[in-house]
């Protein structure tokens, strides 16, 4: 498959999303045109940015399985989409993110919106309030758009376990991961934990089930993607670990160093304070979590996750799973063509600069 190929791909998903919430904006409408800001909001996430990754496994999962193009399929893979965005929007509350994808996040720009009227009340908790409700709506029309995508009933009977499974991972995740910023610790495994439910799973391995499921694969595919889905998941997390400490804002969409400022405990942080002395993991104990981390307090973290090879490390775990995740693709009954796909998006995904 080539990069043309990749790019038609992700435009389908892009056109599929554009079109259900065309279908959506009238039930907005007719409910209030207070909602249009609502929706013009969730347009503007969903349209305006995001890799499409989730789709494209959902996608390729289907393919490996025996299921050939249509666009019923791009659609219940698509409704991935607003299952990350709702995941999104809902982090960047509980994380009190000012941006996302270069943009203010979505409870920023309601808080805006409340000062620049003047509306009475807080516009800090009006905007945290907006965008709880939009994620929830994300969450809502993510099944609805599953559920009239076009495919067989019964497709979509054997991928509702799967489906139903995915977003409690994705939940127990998160909560995981405001638990390790609330309680701190250092813990490898809990970083690891946290990475695999909140990111991992819901990124690769179950989207791939997904795809699978809808298109009736037998237990060696389901296997194998879990072979290659879940240490690819890891890998995946792992990148945006170091992505979210040493990433190019202008690439990443997000400030420098802003999971420092918002106490990550990430495995890139845990590997650090595991290899730290004592001066240097109290550096660590200093800035990480401080919301006014300045620019030399970010050098600061950086130095010391670098020179405890906590970076090095962690860049080399990420070669380790990928390499584990493309080893597991050479498995009888795969389609060929989906097995090309998935090495490049293993790549992409590991190798990735935002």
């Amino acid at each position: 498959m080539s990069p043309t190929d990749r790019e038609d791909l992700r435009q389908r998903v892009t056109k599929a999303v554009e079109a259900f919430l065309t279908g959506q904006r009238p039930r907005l409408d007719a409910i209030s045109l207070d909602l249009i800001p609502a929706a013009d909001a969730l347009e503007a996430f969903l349209l305006d940015g995001g890799k499409r990754l989730r789709p494209a496994f959902a996608y390729w999962g289907w393919r490996g399985a025996g299921g050939e193009d249509n666009d019923a399929i791009v659609s219940a893979a698509a409704a991935l989409e607003w299952l990350q965005a709702s995941a999104l929007i809902h982090d960047d509350v509980m994380d009190g993110s000012d941006t996302r994808r270069g943009r203010p996040a979505v409870h920023r720009q309601f808080a805006s919106r409340h000062r620049a009227e003047g509306w009475q009340g807080s516009a800090e908790a009006f905007g945290t309030a907006a965008a709880i409700l939009l994620g929830d709506l994300a969450l809502i029309w993510a099944d609805e758009m599953v559920n009239t995508s076009g495919l067989p009933a019964e497709a979509l009977r054997r991928a509702q376990p799967v489906y139903d499974e995915m977003r409690t991972e994705l939940m127990a995740g998160q909560y995981l991961d405001l638990l390790a910023q609330a309680v701190g610790g250092h813990s490898v495994e809990r970083s690891m934990t946290v990475a695999r439910y909140k990111s991992a799973k819901y990124t690769v391995e179950r989207p791939l089930h997904f795809g699978a499921a809808l298109a009736g694969a037998g237990p060696d595919i389901i296997r194998a993607y879990t072979a290659y889905g879940l240490p690819l998941g890891e890998a995946f997390q792992l990148r945006d670990d170091v992505l979210g400490v040493f990433g190019d804002p202008s690439v990443t969409g997000k400030p420098a160093g802003d999971d420092l400022r918002e106490g990550k405990r990430t495995v890139l942080i845990a590997k650090a304070l595991a290899a730290a002395t004592s001066d240097q993991a109290a550096v660590v104990e200093r800035h990480l979590g401080d919301p006014a981390l300045s620019e030399a307090g970010v050098a600061e973290l950086r130095e010391v996750i670098s020179s405890t090879g906590a970076l090095a490390e962690t860049e080399r775990v990420i070669g380790e799973l990928t390499g584990s995740a493309l080893a597991a693709l050479d498995v009888d009954g795969l389609d060929r063509t989906a097995r090309d796909v998935l090495r490049e998006l293993a790549v992409a995904a590991t190798t990735r600069r935002g």
